[in-house]
């Protein structure tokens, strides 16, 4: 059994499916729909996520640790995840002077991380595949949130529907050289027919049929993404917050298996 990632005494179970030295973006054709299963641990603190990640650990395939974690221990909580070979996505969604990206991109990749995540804006792309020179990390271009829709672009001074900013962004990380990008489903068939298979595509906002959609403004089910051409599903609190976290994410996988 592999240690416990924050050290409290929770043994995980050994790792499968994705790993940081199989990071580059996955064929469609995976045989495993676990593995496209990548679990949100938005927790407010480590204990929790690693209480979460002991009970996912074999069912899904990719553990994402976001900003709320991150500023509560779970940057070494992520990299104890990924020395005991679970995959893990850090979604910190990097934004700076190319300077500042390149060298994070650099610090982050030796570190056995799956995905990082970079706002798709074009100089932080180059700078961000600059920075990794050529390390075995898949880089992510976040296109537009999936809790923001037309108005919430007007209001930030965009003229481009969330679709058309999509398309832009994702053809933009296609030419940077990134591994794929972050897109809601309602955008997925589109931006694969634009870059074809050269870029993965990571979807969040995937609601269960039935399931809250909380602050998710473009939103589909699992097996409506994966029909579309998504590659990952990002899912968190329709599992993290279910009483039988396994299970829910057992269902997830069944509907994914059954969309391929």
């Amino acid at each position: 059994m592999a240690q416990s990632a924050a050290g409290a005494g929770v043994d995980l179970p050994p790792a499968t499916g994705v790993t940081a030295t199989a990071a580059r973006p996955m064929t469609r054709a995976t045989p495993e729909p676990r593995d496209r299963l990548i679990v949100a641990l938005d927790t407010p603190d480590t204990a929790e996520a690693e209480r979460l990640a002991g009970a996912l650990a074999g069912h899904v395939g990719v553990f994402k640790v976001g900003l709320e974690l991150a500023m509560a221990g779970g940057i070494g909580f992520a990299r104890e995840l990924a020395s005991d070979g679970h995959a893990v996505f850090l979604d910190l969604k990097l934004l700076d002077i190319d300077n500042t990206v390149a060298k994070a991109v650099s610090n982050a990749a030796d570190q056995g991380f799956a995905f990082l995540t970079i706002h798709a804006y074009p100089s932080a792309m180059r700078a961000a595949v600059d920075g990794l020179k050529g390390r075995d990390l898949c880089l992510l271009g976040v296109t537009v949130l999936t809790s923001l829709d037309a108005d919430d672009l007007r209001e930030a001074g965009y003229a481009a529907t969330p679709e058309d900013l999509v398309l832009s962004r994702a053809q933009a990380a296609k030419a940077a050289g990134m591994g794929g990008i972050v897109c809601s489903p309602q955008e997925v068939a589109a931006v694969r027919a634009a870059v074809g298979e050269s870029l993965a595509i990571v979807t969040p906002g995937v609601r269960p049929a039935g399931s809250a959609t909380g602050d998710q403004k473009r939103i589909a089910t699992p097996g409506e993404a994966i029909r579309a051409g998504a590659d990952y599903l990002v899912v968190g609190r329709p599992i993290t917050r279910d009483d039988d976290p396994a299970a829910a994410a057992g269902r997830i996988v069944a509907e994914i298996e059954a969309a391929l």
